[in-house]
């Protein structure tokens, strides 16, 4: 790409690391063309008057400083510099533009989630970073909970919400570890702590799901016997039926609580509003996508809804 004149170097932006600078039209060569010949150059395309590059700007400065020198960032502020923005057809901001040799290598326009640019960077930035250090103390977390050392687990996840506050793994782990605890309300206090841009994590929607079925089974918990009685007299109580298969999940026997949901889906699938499938579909969320039962459960539920 032939781009914008050569020019001296800019200072750094106010108020952040070295390896983050404001360029002009006279400076932009020098600091993004030609310095992405030694290292990635992330060029942020941004306005004064634009929301969401307020929300972007700052998560890829953090980032960036984060990589210690394996990336470099440089701002563009597109009122005044036109030029530039025009050279580079710039359509729409927020817009970032990763540069290698001197040619655009990546990109993407809008705002995305701290967890996303983090990512975007790290893939910049490549074996350059060194290692992941919130991968590495996830990992020594999940050992400690599959070992049984809830403590050290918990500590583990705490002190990588210390280091990066919202971590969507971290907040799932930690309230995982009070839910093994049967601590509902600190699991409930530690999962508020996710970011918006991360409730949808597979990690935090699993523990959210866990977390509502422990607390919808309070009340069923200990009543099998009642239940199973008023079932033998009547098969399509169905309130009797999902109370039953809560304090089934209660008791940690998930397989058959999932049996007597699909037998509701499968006596009145409308029942209640589909209570039955929604709490299938919690069920689901709290053992994962992959696990055998959400498998097994969702196909015999797709052959009753499509029966």
């Amino acid at each position: 790409m032939t781009l914008i004149g050569s020019g001296g170097s800019s200072s750094p932006a106010a108020g952040t690391s070295p390896h983050i600078k404001d360029a002009s039209l006279q400076t932009f060569a020098a600091d993004v063309l030609e310095a992405s010949r030694e290292v990635p150059v992330i060029v942020d395309f941004w306005a004064p008057w634009c929301g969401p590059c307020k929300q972007l700007g700052p998560a890829l400065e953090k980032a960036v400083s984060a990589a210690n020198g394996a990336v470099k960032l440089v701002k563009v502020n597109v009122d005044e510099n036109q030029e530039i923005a025009r050279q580079l057809r710039i359509q729409s901001i927020p817009t970032v533009y990763a540069f290698k040799n001197g040619q655009p290598v990546d990109g993407f326009m809008g705002a995305i989630s701290e967890s996303q640019v983090k990512q975007f960077v790290q893939a910049l930035a490549g074996g350059e970073a060194g290692h992941d250090h919130a991968a590495e103390i996830l990992e020594m977390a999940e050992q400690a909970f599959a070992a049984g050392d809830i403590g050290q687990a918990a500590q583990a996840y705490a002190h990588l919400l210390q280091d990066e506050p919202g971590h969507p793994k971290a907040v799932a782990g930690l309230a995982r570890c009070y839910l093994k605890g049967d601590d509902l309300e600190r699991a409930k206090t530690t999962l508020a702590l996710v970011k918006p841009d991360d409730a949808n994590d597979e990690a935090v929607r699993a523990v959210a799901a866990e977390l509502s079925l422990r607390e919808t089974a309070a009340a069923a918990k200990g009543k099998n016997a009642e239940l199973e009685a008023k079932l033998a007299a009547n098969p399509n109580d169905h309130p009797a039926r999902y109370d039953l298969a809560l304090a089934l999940d209660a008791a940690g026997d998930r397989e058959a609580a999932i049996e007597q949901l699909l037998d509701i889906v499968r006596r009145d699938r409308k029942w209640n509003e589909e209570a039955a499938r929604k709490q299938l579909v919690t069920l689901f969320d709290a053992l994962g996508p992959t696990d055998p039962l959400t498998i097994a459960a969702r196909r015999k539920l797709s052959s009753i809804l499509f029966s």
